[in-house]
């Protein structure tokens, strides 16, 4: 059984990935769901965390079984040998005639010689190297183990709530999925902090009024939601306040509710809900930035994400002008066992290890071809008229190919970041963005800007450094772990 996390299901071996519910199915079971879990969601979880335990307990028990069994099939035959058949004595050796003195001279001198010649040639072994386990080391150690499911807590808890939100059943719930909610709730940890904090000093228990609402519009502006989601969440909170009183509660489902439209707006605007590979088709995603987002690390975290959900893949390193960028490529796809396309030689042509990649894709039917480009600022005509070469490479060989270009986001760089998105857009044909490094800055609200004055759907998301710490963008998830606990 593979879980396909483009599509989150789970697919038996060797099947195609089957297609997502459609949006009616879902929002009614959604709507189902949320009325079990408000009648009692802590038994709901109680009853998804019982099943994920037995399921572990089974899978380890298989496991203790095929051990065993393996080593019962290793043992060897313990049964005691036949006795071998009894040789016939031989005949007592004819006794040597003497050596002559010159012959026992010579003898000795052999002897000695050999002695002499073991000795020189005897090397005192090393000592042994004891690898030194760096945090490098030990965090590729900690991603190679599967998920793990901890205890009955909090996180555990806020995760199941927002699974069934969703519309899954207690027979649903994966512990892939939870332990990546887990993740992705300590990753916003910063910005939740910043935002929710003040958040809620600012509503107090009173209904909301237009002062409220005013603090409420700086504390958007100062998560580096940009001006204009700003305005949007605020005209329609405004409007809702001119209508009817309305109380935190229900002033905090309505900032979640305007939240998830506007990150939704240009998914649903692309007509892709979901960015995943297509099965018996040619699939190539053009990776592109600036220096230092983190695009090599973000292909080789979707390249795993490929080969743990079942898909074939390859890398491209088509980053031919930075320091050992060929290198740390090639790291990252020997983590997931994927092959990598390379020209060793210095500063090569971009185009034409992608024109090598596509072919060597085409010849093992690969499903997912992944392009890492140099980085380069928006600024620079030259760097982006050879990122527009590869494209046209790309059209040109590959014309019946999926062609989507992703561009990398650091989400510390806030507003910096949407300008990038903005230059970018024009120049490099952006179907999405990824926004990386969520745990290490307070900016998260950046989502919402590159949402809505970039108008690129966000497809991918990193709340960490590990090589699990990247997944496909849900809406829903997003907003709830970045206002988890209201």
């Amino acid at each position: 059984m593979v879980y396909d996390w483009f599509n989150r299901t789970s697919v038996p071996d060797g099947e195609d990935t089957p297609s997502p519910p459609t949006p009616e199915v879902g929002e009614a079971a959604a709507e189902a769901a949320v009325e079990a879990t408000e009648e009692d969601p802590l038994e709901w979880a109680r009853q998804a965390y019982a099943r994920l335990k037995a399921q572990k307990a089974k899978a380890q028990a298989q496991a203790a079984q095929d051990t065993s069994e393996q080593e019962r099939v290793a043992e060897p035959d313990s049964s005691p040998d036949p006795d071998p058949p009894v040789a016939p004595p031989s005949p007592p050796p004819a006794p040597l005639a003497p050596l002559s003195l010159l012959e026992q001279a010579a003898a000795q001198r052999q002897e000695r010689l050999q002695e002499l010649e073991s000795r020189a040639s005897r090397v005192e072994e090393p000592a042994p190297v004891i690898p030194v386990r760096t945090e490098e080391t030990s965090e590729t150690v900690q991603d190679s183990q599967e998920p793990q499911l901890g205890d009955f807590d909090d996180t555990f808890t806020w995760s199941a709530e927002v699974l069934a939100a969703q519309g899954r059943e207690v027979d649903q719930v994966s512990l892939e999925e939870i332990d990546w909610l887990g993740r992705l709730r300590r990753g916003l940890e910063k910005t939740r902090q910043g935002f929710v904090t003040s958040l809620l000093e600012t509503l107090g228990d009173d209904p909301l009024t237009p002062e409220v609402v005013d603090d409420l519009e700086a504390l958007l502006l100062r998560a580096d939601a940009g001006v204009q989601a700003t305005d949007q969440v605020m005209e329609a909170l405004r409007r809702r306040l001119n209508e009817e009183v309305v109380d935190p509660g229900e002033g905090i489902r309505f900032l979640k509710e305007q939240l998830r439209g506007l990150l939704d707006q240009p998914i649903q605007a692309s007509g892709v809900e979901l960015l995943a590979p297509e099965r018996g088709r040619l699939n190539i995603w053009l990776m592109v930035g600036v220096n230092g987002v983190g695009k090599t690390t973000t292909l080789g975290k979707i390249a795993n994400l490929a080969v743990r959900s079942g898909y074939s893949a390859l890398v491209a390193a088509a980053d031919t002008f930075r320091a050992a960028a060929v290198q740390q490529v090639a790291v990252w796809a020997e983590r997931s066992d994927v092959p990598v396309i390379s020209n060793p030689s210095a500063n090569a042509d971009p185009a034409a290890v992608v024109f090598d990649a596509i072919g060597a894709a085409r010849s093992k039917g690969v499903d997912l071809l992944l392009v890492d480009t140099a980085g380069r600022l928006q600024t620079k005509h030259n760097l982006m008229e050879e990122l527009q070469k590869i494209r046209r490479i790309v059209d040109r060989l590959a014309p019946e190919a999926r062609v989507e270009s992703l561009l990398v986001l650091d989400a510390s760089q806030g507003q910096n970041g949407l300008k990038q998105a903005m230059a970018f857009a024009k120049a490099a044909d952006l179907t999405g963005v990824v926004i990386t490094k969520l745990d290490g800055t307070a900016r998260g609200g950046v989502a919402l800007a590159v949402a809505s004055e970039a108008g690129l759907p966000i497809r991918f998301i990193g709340a960490g450094e590990g090589i699990r710490d990247l997944r496909p963008f849900n809406s829903f998830e997003f907003v709830e772990a970045l206002l988890a606990g209201r």
